[in-house]
Protein backbone atom coordinates (compact mmCIF):
# COMPACT_ATOMS: atom_id res chain seq x y z
CA UNK A 1 0.00 0.00 0.00
CA UNK A 2 1.72 3.13 -1.72
CA UNK A 3 -1.16 5.00 -0.19
CA UNK A 4 -0.25 7.31 3.41
CA UNK A 5 -3.23 7.11 5.93
CA UNK A 6 -4.68 10.97 5.89
CA UNK A 7 -6.28 10.92 8.83
CA UNK A 8 -3.58 11.19 11.26
CA UNK A 9 -0.68 13.78 11.94
CA UNK A 10 3.01 13.13 11.99
CA UNK A 11 2.93 12.19 15.86
CA UNK A 12 -0.03 9.54 15.06
CA UNK A 13 -2.83 11.58 16.83
CA UNK A 14 -6.24 11.62 14.91
CA UNK A 15 -7.07 14.95 12.50
CA UNK A 16 -9.79 16.29 10.78
CA UNK A 17 -7.80 16.08 6.74
CA UNK A 18 -7.78 19.70 5.58
CA UNK A 19 -9.68 19.94 2.12
CA UNK A 20 -9.53 23.72 2.06
CA UNK A 21 -7.22 23.89 -0.78
CA UNK A 22 -8.94 21.27 -3.06
CA UNK A 23 -10.73 22.42 -6.04
CA UNK A 24 -14.48 21.72 -5.55
CA UNK A 25 -15.80 19.16 -8.10
CA UNK A 26 -18.66 16.87 -8.25
CA UNK A 27 -18.78 13.79 -6.98
CA UNK A 28 -20.29 10.88 -6.58
CA UNK A 29 -20.63 7.85 -4.67
CA UNK A 30 -22.73 4.41 -4.96
CA UNK A 31 -22.98 1.84 -1.92
CA UNK A 32 -25.40 -1.24 -2.29
CA UNK A 33 -25.87 -3.34 0.21
CA UNK A 34 -28.69 -6.26 1.43
CA UNK A 35 -30.92 -7.84 3.95
CA UNK A 36 -31.24 -11.57 4.24
CA UNK A 37 -34.55 -12.70 5.47
CA UNK A 38 -37.32 -15.35 5.71
CA UNK A 39 -39.25 -15.33 2.30
CA UNK A 40 -42.38 -14.66 4.31
CA UNK A 41 -40.87 -11.53 5.37
CA UNK A 42 -39.73 -10.49 2.33
CA UNK A 43 -43.35 -11.30 1.01
CA UNK A 44 -44.82 -8.75 3.36
CA UNK A 45 -42.52 -6.38 2.89
CA UNK A 46 -43.39 -6.03 -0.79
CA UNK A 47 -47.30 -6.22 0.06
CA UNK A 48 -46.73 -4.05 2.58
CA UNK A 49 -48.57 -6.45 5.27
CA UNK A 50 -47.03 -5.60 8.05
CA UNK A 51 -48.23 -4.15 11.04
CA UNK A 52 -45.70 -1.07 10.78
CA UNK A 53 -46.89 -0.37 7.46
CA UNK A 54 -44.40 0.50 4.10
CA UNK A 55 -40.92 -1.00 5.33
CA UNK A 56 -39.39 0.28 2.25
CA UNK A 57 -40.85 3.97 2.50
CA UNK A 58 -39.66 4.27 6.18
CA UNK A 59 -36.14 2.75 5.21
CA UNK A 60 -35.56 5.06 2.67
CA UNK A 61 -36.43 8.37 4.70
CA UNK A 62 -33.90 6.83 7.47
CA UNK A 63 -31.27 6.08 4.42
CA UNK A 64 -31.80 9.60 3.43
CA UNK A 65 -31.46 10.79 7.22
CA UNK A 66 -28.25 8.79 7.96
CA UNK A 67 -26.55 10.30 4.79
CA UNK A 68 -27.29 13.85 6.20
CA UNK A 69 -26.04 12.73 9.53
CA UNK A 70 -22.69 11.05 8.88
CA UNK A 71 -20.55 13.41 10.37
CA UNK A 72 -22.02 13.09 13.39
CA UNK A 73 -21.57 9.40 13.33
CA UNK A 74 -18.38 8.89 12.01
CA UNK A 75 -15.10 10.50 13.08
CA UNK A 76 -13.50 12.72 11.57
CA UNK A 77 -16.04 13.39 8.43
CA UNK A 78 -16.27 16.85 7.32
CA UNK A 79 -20.04 18.12 7.25
CA UNK A 80 -21.03 18.18 3.41
CA UNK A 81 -23.58 20.41 1.63
CA UNK A 82 -25.06 17.23 0.01
CA UNK A 83 -26.57 17.95 -3.31
CA UNK A 84 -28.52 14.64 -4.02
CA UNK A 85 -29.39 11.44 -1.83
CA UNK A 86 -31.40 8.69 -3.69
CA UNK A 87 -32.18 5.56 -2.08
CA UNK A 88 -33.42 2.53 -4.17
CA UNK A 89 -34.95 -1.49 -3.44
CA UNK A 90 -34.53 -4.24 -5.09
CA UNK A 91 -36.17 -7.52 -3.94
CA UNK A 92 -35.38 -11.07 -4.68
CA UNK A 93 -38.39 -12.87 -4.78
CA UNK A 94 -37.19 -16.67 -3.69
CA UNK A 95 -33.89 -15.59 -2.43
CA UNK A 96 -35.56 -13.61 0.70
CA UNK A 97 -33.57 -10.99 0.43
CA UNK A 98 -34.03 -6.97 -0.76
CA UNK A 99 -30.34 -5.37 -2.47
CA UNK A 100 -30.38 -1.87 -1.48
CA UNK A 101 -28.38 0.94 -3.41
CA UNK A 102 -27.50 4.62 -2.01
CA UNK A 103 -26.25 7.25 -4.55
CA UNK A 104 -24.98 10.70 -3.11
CA UNK A 105 -23.53 13.37 -4.59
CA UNK A 106 -22.49 16.72 -3.85
CA UNK A 107 -20.11 19.74 -5.42
CA UNK A 108 -17.67 20.16 -3.06
CA UNK A 109 -14.06 19.59 -1.52
CA UNK A 110 -13.98 15.77 -0.50
CA UNK A 111 -15.82 12.64 -1.37
CA UNK A 112 -19.38 11.53 -0.44
CA UNK A 113 -18.85 7.65 0.10
CA UNK A 114 -18.82 7.27 3.56
CA UNK A 115 -22.43 9.77 3.13
CA UNK A 116 -23.67 6.58 0.49
CA UNK A 117 -22.06 3.31 2.85
CA UNK A 118 -23.82 5.19 5.88
CA UNK A 119 -27.55 5.80 3.55
CA UNK A 120 -27.16 1.93 3.27
CA UNK A 121 -26.50 0.89 7.10
CA UNK A 122 -29.39 3.38 8.29
CA UNK A 123 -31.65 1.54 5.31
CA UNK A 124 -30.83 -1.86 6.07
CA UNK A 125 -31.11 -1.19 9.75
CA UNK A 126 -34.17 0.48 9.28
CA UNK A 127 -35.58 -3.05 7.85
CA UNK A 128 -34.52 -5.11 10.17
CA UNK A 129 -36.08 -2.70 12.96
CA UNK A 130 -39.38 -2.47 11.53
CA UNK A 131 -39.05 -6.65 10.88
CA UNK A 132 -37.42 -8.03 14.26
CA UNK A 133 -41.03 -9.19 15.32
CA UNK A 134 -41.33 -11.23 13.05
CA UNK A 135 -38.18 -12.33 11.84
CA UNK A 136 -35.24 -11.26 14.46
CA UNK A 137 -32.85 -14.04 12.10
CA UNK A 138 -32.46 -11.00 9.92
CA UNK A 139 -28.99 -10.59 8.42
CA UNK A 140 -27.39 -7.60 7.19
CA UNK A 141 -24.93 -8.28 4.59
CA UNK A 142 -22.14 -6.72 1.94
CA UNK A 143 -21.66 -2.99 2.62
CA UNK A 144 -19.84 -1.82 0.15
CA UNK A 145 -18.43 1.19 -2.46
CA UNK A 146 -19.68 -0.16 -5.82
CA UNK A 147 -18.73 3.47 -7.39
CA UNK A 148 -17.12 6.63 -7.04
CA UNK A 149 -16.44 9.68 -9.34
CA UNK A 150 -14.68 12.94 -8.99
CA UNK A 151 -11.92 14.68 -6.56
CA UNK A 152 -8.10 13.70 -7.10
CA UNK A 153 -8.33 10.16 -6.65
CA UNK A 154 -10.51 10.41 -9.96
CA UNK A 155 -12.98 7.41 -10.69
CA UNK A 156 -13.02 4.01 -9.02
CA UNK A 157 -15.38 0.81 -10.26
CA UNK A 158 -15.42 -1.94 -7.80
CA UNK A 159 -14.77 -5.05 -10.01
CA UNK A 160 -17.19 -7.48 -8.54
Amino acid sequence: MNEQLTHFDEDGKAIMVEVGDKQPTQRLAIARGEVRMQESTLEGIIDSQLAKGDVLAVARLAGIMAAKKTPDLIPLCHPLLLTSITIEFYPHPGEGRIEIEARVRVTGNTGVEMEALTAVAGAALTIYDMCKAVDKGMEIHAIRLMEKHGGKSGTYLRSV
